[in-house]
């Protein structure tokens, strides 16, 4: 069965000139790109072919009026800060960062060159944009999520395991948007009758601790928060709630689609990489950055994992499999 980013690869492979394209007679134009995943990390590769397929429709055609420079820093620190000046000293027309770990180096690196972001969260707590309508300064993009879906992950949680009275939350509290993940996870607790239990610790050890201690006590389940340690330590926690027969939610597809997890919820990143190509348009046009609107997500989509279900010994409801934009089997 072809799932939906196989055809937008499959898309992504054909050759197209578009006529706006071959008008414009213009200068080349460069964009430079700093994500964490290599260029040809499995979760890259559909990011990557969306947004370069809706460049070519909007008339931005590589080798021909546009270059794509792009870094991969694979999480490591170092290579983001040198990855950003190294992007920054070839004078982009444009700079394109996913997540917070690409947009803080290029931010420190550059107050002038426009970035469009994507994948982030809480732009505006986290210093990056004046405000979401008026962002101001030379970036602008795409938030990851507005913390209100949190509370559609306990409810996700909730109907795959009617049992559960009792749900962790992973998170790291020194980030920004922890409050607000958390924030909204407890308010929907508390109209289903669930306890929950931040799990704030940073490193491997600690959450193995933790989450051991937690699932000592029946009913219980997990909630993998957005956070840059959570990211890191995801094995570890996919390998936890296995052991311990936890059922666990997790906000983005490869958790579930790739990783193990029984289900993921949240926007749909190709999408989203989709929608940035067209903000990067509107920037090569002369519009600037500041004066852009930062957008939420228009698209979500749920991936249930039917293999961990039946690990987990689960029953999916047959709702939620129709309502599933992906079910792994």
């Amino acid at each position: 069965m072809m799932h939906r980013r196989d055809f937008i690869m499959l898309l992504a492979g054909a050759p197209a000139w578009p006529a706006a394209a071959r008008a414009q007679g213009e200068r080349m134009r460069r964009i430079g790109v700093l994500t964490q995943y290599r260029e040809g990390d499995s979760i890259a590769v559909p990011n990557l072919a969306a947004f370069r397929q809706k460049l070519r429709q909007l008339g931005w055609v590589e080798g021909y009026n546009l270059a794509i420079e792009y870094r991969g820093a694979a999480g490591q620190p170092d290579l983001f800060r040198q990855f950003a000046a190294e992007l920054v000293a070839g004078k982009p027309d444009v700079l394109v960062a996913s997540a917070g770990s690409g947009l803080e180096p290029l931010l420190q690196a550059t107050r002038t060159t426009p970035i469009v972001f994507t994948s982030i969260l809480d732009p505006v707590g986290r210093g990056y944009v004046e405000s979401l309508a008026r962002p101001g300064g030379n970036a602008t993009g795409f938030m990851l999520f507005e913390f209100s879906i949190a509370s559609k992950w306990l409810d996700l949680l909730k109907q795959t395991a009617p049992r559960l009275t009792r749900v962790a939350v992973v998170r790291d509290p020194t980030e920004s948007g922890a409050g607000g993940q958390l924030g909204a996870v407890q308010a929907a607790a508390s109209t289903l009758g669930i306890e929950v239990r931040p799990i704030d610790s940073r490193d491997p050890a600690g959450i193995e601790r933790a989450i051991t201690a937690f699932a000592q006590q029946p009913n219980g389940g997990l909630i993998a928060t957005i956070s840059t340690s959570g990211q890191a330590n995801s094995s570890t926690i996919i390998m936890l709630a296995a052991r311990h027969k936890l059922p666990t939610i997790f906000p983005l597809r490869h958790y579930a689609a790739d990783d193990g997890a029984l289900m993921s919820y949240g926007p749909d990143q190709v999408e989203m990489w989709r929608q940035t190509a067209g903000y990067v348009d509107r920037v090569l046009r002369g519009e600037k950055p500041g004066e852009l609107a930062v957008q939420a997500p228009t698209k979500y989509e749920l991936v249930i994992n039917l293999k961990t279900a039946k690990a987990l010994g689960l029953t999916v409801p047959p709702t939620m499999l129709i309502a599933a934009d992906e079910v792994i089997e």
